[in-house]
């Protein structure tokens, strides 16, 4: 995924990550230092990797706090 993420950096304008995992830190930081990042959905914020959190910053949810939302459009 990460590979690929940075070989297709021109064919998307901004990307959204699905993780909770701290090995891909260092692809969001790129990301996020590249004005690429929309955000890191993360399914569950109390496994959600620290080094994840600080990279992403701003643009980390966690999909807890949506579920909630989700269920009223429905």
């Amino acid at each position: 995924m990460v590979l690929h993420t940075i070989l297709e950096k021109e064919n998307y304008n901004k990307a959204i990550i699905v993780t909770s995992d701290g090995d891909f830190y260092s692809l969001v930081k790129h990301l996020y230092e590249n004005n690429k990042l929309m955000l890191v959905l993360s399914p569950y914020v109390k496994t959600c990797s620290k080094l994840l959190k600080r990279e992403a910053k701003e643009k980390i949810y966690s999909m807890n706090n949506l579920r909630k939302k989700l269920e009223k459009l429905s």
